[in-house]
């Protein structure tokens, strides 16, 4: 398992990935989960994936091939993320490879007992049009993130979406969304062995279509050590200074007499 995130806001979009792969307790390895698709001035675009390994390989393989010129017809679907006319059309073309690759991998992977498991993020954006965020599924199709929960997460999302829910929405500021999806990130890596150090957090500011903010964060990161330190101090006090539930206080004191 894995976790992924994209944040948009206002002032532009926050990517973050962590790094672990797993193939079994006793096989767990890093490989990088967040890839981009850019022309600088045009086009700037994320696509963040988790889930079967060997899967996504081969759904990036093909993505980079289409991307470097792939031929087609004038009837035949767009192939290429650098080529097409807008982030929705961009969608379509990741959709449209994952089914390709489905269609040729599921059956064998399924007679071997293994899913079709892969999931993704796309986002960034397009010359003409504001940025935008996709979370797509494994059969292809895709729902863009709405300006009322303007975040998708995929792999191991249950653990850090309350801190998400509770501190972003459109207008959070761009920093201050990139504090929350580490928050989100730290949640998830307490109470999951499966997700884990480093992580890779990019952050890409509205209308500048060409090179996002990309720091990977371990655990001797300053800032990363610092907000995690200070979060947990935080609850611990704030925990600590909530009133007890009477009721219960109450009836300990009547039997301890």
């Amino acid at each position: 398992m894995s976790y992924g995130l994209g944040i948009r806001v206002e002032d532009g979009l926050i990517f973050a990935a962590d790094n672990r792969t797993s193939a079994g307790i006793d096989q767990v390895s890093a490989s990088r989960k967040m890839h981009v698709f850019e022309r600088a001035g045009d086009r700037f675009l994320v696509l963040i994936t988790a889930g079967n390994l060997s899967i996504t390989q081969a759904l990036l393989h093909r993505l980079n091939s289409d991307a470097d010129g792939a031929k087609r017809t004038p009837k035949s679907p767009e192939r290429s993320l650098l080529k097409a006319p807008s982030l929705f059309a961009c969608a379509q073309v990741v959709g449209h490879a994952l089914r390709e690759i489905e269609r040729n991998e599921a059956g064998p992977l399924a007679r071997h007992g293994v899913p079709f498991d892969v999931s993704l993020i796309l986002g960034g954006q397009i010359k003409g049009e504001k940025p935008k965020l996709f979370l797509i599924y494994p059969p292809g199709n895709f729902i863009e993130a709405a300006d009322e929960a303007p975040y998708v997460q995929i792999g191991e999302r249950k653990y850090g979406k309350p801190i998400l829910d509770r501190a972003v929405t459109l207008k959070t500021p761009l920093a201050t969304a990139a504090k929350a999806a580490l928050l989100s990130f730290d949640a998830t890596i307490r109470s999951n062995a499966a997700v884990g150090l480093p992580i890779d957090l990019m952050a890409y500011v509205k209308d500048s279509l060409t090179g996002a903010v990309e720091r990977r964060m371990g655990s001797d990161d300053p800032y990363l050590r610092t907000l995690r330190t200070m979060w947990a101090n935080s609850l611990a006090q704030s925990f600590a200074a909530m009133p007890e539930p009477d009721w219960i206080t109450y009836r300990m004191k009547n039997y301890s007499r």
